[in-house]
């Protein structure tokens, strides 16, 4: 009989699943690490009665019950702390003689480690079918993404005059405009009582400069990515910098259209409400997963909607489905990020956030609200344009050209010969004299490409 017979799931020795014809006594350390590996991991399932080629030929009552008191006896001396265990049972045959005994690992909130002796301990990880001692950079990631990569005591002194981005922020969105004091910082743990910093808040520092940090954005035309990018900007260096520079780049390449009221004047209507747009982007740098390398968020912008995506798995129990609209429970991964927001009165401590996005939503349709995609390792969270396919337009008969140039400019880039052909100039040269190069002589719009080309798009400042 093969071991998918009896377990379905199981195809092959893998990330979560390993075969063991016994469990040594003599040289436990063989069997022992791919517990401690799975521990380390995201949990996994050690098969005993199962031979190399999966054959499940199973074990007698009496030697599953020396095999369970052994891995007790192993967890309670070797491994530390100790991991979590479950046991099941499969017979083998018609007659439950044998069994396969499934000995279940839980994920460790923990670095877990294989020790042997007063001074020897190791850390094992879980590879496609092996298990190996891990490095110290995978003893460092794995720590990272344990116990997050922002609460430990750098060896850094902390110095207004080193942290003035962050206390410009601080003061633009607190209600008092002033710069948080050391004491403040000091009560949410940012920094030590003796004045070192936590290394979440050296990534708020003027001079930083991770690859950690990066947003990458992107203002695509169409639906989708296949269509061609229109503008994009790569931003990396203090977190407080990389979120105004995000900020900036969602603002110049969204739309604002215009309604009538009923006294005669306009209303701005904006494809997507600022203050959604902010708490997504610092939903984002707070809560993603810097402890996986080479990865960024991703801001993707389309025509009927934006895309925030960053690194990190769905922490929640349930799915992103399962919650009510809008009272998604609060849970961080980066606690001393989001207290550094906490304080700049950018994020909500009672994990309203999410509630401000949908209240700034209130009253468009169910497929208009803001969601949650959650995939294997990344999330999105997506905000849908207010303005697409809706009878809010674009008021210009009231406007000069240069103000109707400046509010088309608003949806996207657009070429010379589309913004001519939009407000009817029949010469090329009389719409560049008298629009648009004194539009760029003033600074409000800026051109990309040939500036002999009627093709070469212009962009809004």
């Amino acid at each position: 009989m093969k071991i998918n017979e009896l377990f379905e799931d199981v195809i092959t020795e893998d990330l979560r699943y390993e075969f063991k014809a016994i469990l040594n006594q003599e040289n436990p350390i063989k069997w022992a690490k791919t517990l401690v590996a799975f521990a380390n991991g995201n949990g996994g399932i050690l098969f005993v009665g199962v031979s190399d080629n999966m054959e499940a030929f199973g074990l007698s009552l009496s030697e599953i019950d020396k095999a369970k008191n052994l891995v007790s006896i192993i967890n309670d001396r070797h491994i530390f702390p100790h991991i979590k265990i479950r046991y099941q049972l499969r017979s083998t045959d018609d007659k439950a003689e044998k069994f396969v005994l499934a000995i279940k690992v839980e994920s460790s909130q923990s670095v877990v480690r294989y020790r042997e002796g007063d001074f020897s301990e190791i850390v094992y990880v879980k590879g496609d079918g092996n298990t190996t001692p891990a490095t110290p950079e995978e003893i460092i990631s794995l720590s990272k993404r344990k116990y997050g990569v922002d609460d430990e005591i750098s060896e850094i002194l902390y110095e207004e005059d080193n942290w003035k981005g962050f206390l410009n922020l601080c003061k633009e969105y607190r209600e008092n405009a002033t710069a948080p004091t050391l004491k403040e910082l000091q009560n949410e743990e940012i920094v030590s009582k003796d004045g070192y910093v936590k290394s979440g808040f050296l990534m708020f520092k003027d001079d930083y400069d991770g690859d950690d940090s990066l947003i990458c954005c992107r203002l695509w035309k169409g639906l989708n990515k296949a269509g061609s990018v229109l503008d994009s900007a790569r931003y990396k260096g203090p977190l407080s910098q990389v979120f105004i520079y995000s900020l900036r780049f969602i603002e110049r390449n969204t739309r604002i259209g215009w309604e009538k009221t009923k006294s005669g004047g306009r209303r701005e209507i904006r494809s997507y409400p600022i203050e959604a747009i902010r708490e997504a982007i610092v939903n984002a740098i707070a809560h993603r997963d810097y402890s996986i390398n080479g990865t960024q968020i991703d801001i993707d912008i389309f025509d009927d909607r934006i895309d925030i995506v960053s690194p990190g798995s769905w922490l929640l129990p349930k799915t992103y489905e399962e919650y009510p609209l809008g009272s998604i429970p609060s849970i961080r991964r980066n606690k001393i990020i989001a207290a550094c927001l906490d304080i700049a009165n950018l994020m909500e401590r009672g994990g309203t956030g999410f509630q401000t996005m949908v209240e700034c939503y209130k009253g468009c349709k169910s497929e208009k609200q803001p969601g949650v995609l959650i995939y294997p390792g990344f999330l999105d969270l997506r905000l849908f344009d207010m303005l697409y396919e809706s009878d809010l337009k674009i008021e210009l008969e009231d406007l000069s050209d240069k103000e109707k140039v400046l509010e088309l400019l608003k949806i996207g880039a657009k070429s010379v010969k589309e913004l001519q052909t939009i407000l009817k100039y029949k010469n090329r040269g009389e719409f560049l004299k008298t629009v648009i190069n004194p539009l760029i002589k003033e600074g409000k719009i800026y051109r990309k490409g040939n500036v002999k080309s009627p093709t070469t798009l212009i962009y809004i400042s």
